[in-house]
């Protein structure tokens, strides 16, 4: 009988992505057969929903498959997942980058095997980052520096799915951004869970700057250097540097912002005020004015009023934020704000919505200032690339996908750039 090729589903973030393909590896070596793997996410109820759902959907797809849920859900809730009929193992996050799960897998697909092999993600002191070189389109490569969250926001579950925080050695990121290089990438976006919190568990406890300026001082033929969401109220004052003097870094800041009311801030119990991060943006721009700053707001956190809600709003110009990811609050059970008086359901889509409408004002007024501008664009695809501050860019002719192309702005779609 032909050998059936492991199926792999990845529902949430980057990090998420970039395990799964690290297990797709391990279970290549294990010699994994005939099986389907989802990766959760488990960010908010409606994550685990959907995880529910689409369980639901590749068992039909699959009906003689081995069914393996793994991710942060299947972390933090385990007996959710195993206690449906379609599921045959529930793996935790730490278990899920172990060769040895992958090989008992293998060899026991429904014998012995225990269907829940989660263990306490509290005692995980290390990151398996040296698993893989990054993953990505040919373009771009996303390489892990980090795991877990030492924090404790009201709203947020993740550090039960991923753990305390803990850090990949400055050495072996270089060395695996050098080999990313040599097969060609042009750009590598650092990534983990709580970015800046990177070094805090290493000897000398090195911050997040110095692991950017080392890798740009070490990589020099590293055309382009991105870092992904980042918390302003812990950036460095190397990273600061590096805004201000190495062009290779990316114009393009994702800001952990929450919210742009002070008090909500505080029951969200966050660590910035609304002033700090309008500071930050502010300082950054004065270094680098071609800085642009994406975020994620959250609409609807309970208590708010429709007061707390317009700064947000007012936050939104206030920064200077261009790309908006907005999350319509829902309560995630076994997180504090879940036991807080709640906004009802419509006011908190109907806000999502204001502040949605708001990003697609900051997005269009940030394409029309790009008209006859000259930038170097990173092509993902033959007719679209992005500029350096994440920009989408399409092109009437197909151009070398992979490649830093440099071409002038002639137009836009208000959703994108053409060159």
């Amino acid at each position: 009988m032909d050998r059936r090729e492991p199926i792999f589903h990845t529902l949430g973030c980057r990090l998420n992505a970039y395990e799964t393909e690290a297990m797709k590896d391990l279970s290549a070596a294990a010699g994994l057969d005939n099986a389907v793997v989802i990766n959760t996410c488990a960010v908010t109820a409606e994550a685990v929903r959907k995880a529910r759902q689409e369980i639901r959907k590749l068992r039909r797809e699959n009906p003689t498959a081995t069914l393996i849920v793994t991710g942060c859900a299947a972390q933090t809730e385990p007996e959710t997942f195993a206690a449906m009929p379609e599921v045959d193992r529930v793996i935790g996050n730490t278990e899920k980058m172990q060769p040895t799960t992958w090989r008992g897998l293998a060899a026991d697909f429904v014998g012995e095997t225990e269907k829940v092999q989660v263990d306490d993600i509290m005692s995980v002191t290390e990151t398996a980052g040296h698993l893989i070189d990054g993953f990505g389109t040919r373009s771009r490569a996303y390489v892990q520096v980090q795991n877990g969250c030492d924090h404790r926001c009201t709203f947020c579950i993740i550090p039960f799915g991923r753990g305390n925080s803990r850090s990949v050695p400055a050495g072996v990121v270089v060395d695996q951004i050098k080999r990313l290089v040599d097969r060609g990438y042009n750009e590598v976006v650092l990534t983990g869970v709580d970015l800046t919190s990177w070094g805090a568990d290493l000897p000398a406890t090195p911050r997040l700057g110095d692991l950017v300026m080392r890798i740009l001082k070490l990589v020099p033929d590293l055309p382009r250097l991105r870092i992904s969401s980042i918390d302003s109220i812990e950036v460095d004052d190397n990273l600061m540097q590096a805004i201000a003097t190495e062009p290779r870094l990316m114009p393009h800041l994702h800001l952990s912002l929450q919210h742009g009311d002070d008090l909500i801030l505080k029951r969200m119990k966050r660590r910035h005020l609304r002033d700090d991060a309008i500071r930050f943006a502010e300082e950054a721009r004065a270094l680098r004015p071609d800085m642009t700053f994406g975020a994620d707001i959250i609409a609807g956190f309970p208590t708010e009023t429709e007061a707390h809600f317009q700064n947000s709003l007012r936050l939104v110009a206030e920064c200077g934020l261009t790309w908006l990811h907005v999350f319509p609050y829902s309560p995630r059970q076994g997180t504090p704000a879940a036991r807080m008086p709640q906004v009802d359901g419509a006011t908190i889509k109907a806000r999502a919505a204001r502040l949605r409408m708001s990003g697609d004002a900051q997005v269009a007024l940030h394409l029309g200032q790009q008209m006859g501008q000259k930038h170097h664009i990173l092509m993902e695809n033959p007719r679209m690339g992005r500029t350096a501050q994440f920009t989408e860019v399409s092109f009437a002719n197909d151009q070398p996908e992979g490649q830093i192309v440099t071409a002038t702005i002639i137009g836009h779609d208000k959703r994108q750039l053409h060159a």
